[in-house]
């Protein structure tokens, strides 16, 4: 870490009121709970009510990260948001949240990396940082994935649900603490392993892909899993080498949220117990770019790491893309 550091002065969470069982899924499609259950570990989700949106949720868990740093808004001149389903294409999502915010004029963007996005923001977020133009940034992870599912398909729609994560990034003076080394990847030659068509330049939006269901998320599962554990795992190896770490020294995992057994997997490559991984799929499946900082926001909660701690992130999705990051609670 260095003598000027970036920490996570704030944390907030967005979750809708409205939750999705497996036997609510089932009677959609030709599914199960223990079917869900067993190959994901999802036992519910939430889902956006009527007016809720990817900025509503996401202004939502920014205010709340605000004012856990006891930070004002006029303080923020920075705002990064990731998500794959934006209320529409253009202008980005984090310029709506601006507006809703009612902040000065300040940078404010998208970042699309999926169900990686929160790790793509915070390194983004991180090296706009140490530039030294900016003192707090707000990095949001936001999603409403049930505007994009097709709620015909079984295989996906099991799967997802809505929500959104802050975080704020502020810059210190504190020693030994703060945001480490960031590693983020990508794979673009593998992107026809999860995607959405149409509504693109390359396929644009017309009768044709509307009623062949080209405007909702596709995904080759089995590939998508094996890169997933794969990647995911490396990926947690390398970050902590890169950081002059071994995994005895992080107190908390909080790896993405997609599926109980890619979690798993990684636990037992690292040799370390399940105990030390943070989950919470069983109750909100995978929110996609919110995942990661729902579930940082929820472990610091309930007590899982706090002052001095040393945790981990680690993240997959469509692109390919993924990334790590460990980062050190101020004492």
């Amino acid at each position: 870490m260095s003598a000027t550091s970036v920490l996570i002065s704030g944390l907030g969470a967005c979750i809708p009121d409205k939750i999705v069982t497996n036997d609510e899924i089932a009677e959609l499609v030709d599914t199960s709970d223990e079917w869900i259950r067993s190959r994901s570990g999802i036992a519910e989700r939430r889902v956006a009510g009527e007016g809720e949106t990817a900025s509503s949720l996401g202004a939502c868990a920014a205010r709340k990260a605000l004012a856990d740093a006891g930070v004002s808004r006029d303080e923020v001149d920075l705002i990064i948001v990731g998500t794959m389903s934006p209320d529409m294409p253009f202008p980005s999502t984090a310029c709506l949240i601006q507006a809703e915010l009612g902040l000065k004029p300040i940078a404010a963007f998208d970042v699309v990396a999926a169900c990686s996005g929160f790790l793509y923001i915070l390194e983004v977020g991180l090296q706009m940082m140490r530039s030294g133009n900016y003192r707090h940034a707000l990095i949001i992870g936001a999603e409403k994935m049930s505007s994009i599912l097709d709620w015909q398909d079984r295989s996906t729609c099991v799967l997802f649900g809505d929500g959104a994560g802050a975080a704020l990034l502020t810059r210190s003076d504190l020693p030994d603490c703060g945001v480490g080394k960031v590693i983020i990847r990508a794979d673009g030659s593998k992107m026809d392993l999860l995607n959405m068509p149409a509504g693109g330049s390359q396929l644009p939006a017309s009768v044709d892909t509307v009623n062949t269901r080209q405007h909702f998320l596709k995904m080759n599962g089995k590939e998508i899993f094996k890169h997933a554990v794969r990647e995911m795992g490396d990926i947690t190896l390398e970050v902590i080498e890169k950081n002059g770490l071994k995994p005895e020294d992080i107190k908390c995992f909080i790896p993405h949220q997609a599926n109980i057994r890619i979690i798993e997997s990684i636990s037992k490559r690292l040799g370390v117990s399940m105990d030390r991984f943070y989950v919470n799929i069983d109750r909100y499946g995978n929110t996609s770019a919110a995942s990661v900082p729902i579930a940082m926001w929820e472990a610091r909660q309930r007590g899982r790491f706090g002052p001095g701690d040393t945790i981990l992130l680690t993240a997959f999705g469509a692109g390919l893309t993924w990334g790590g990051a460990v980062i050190r609670w101020p004492k």
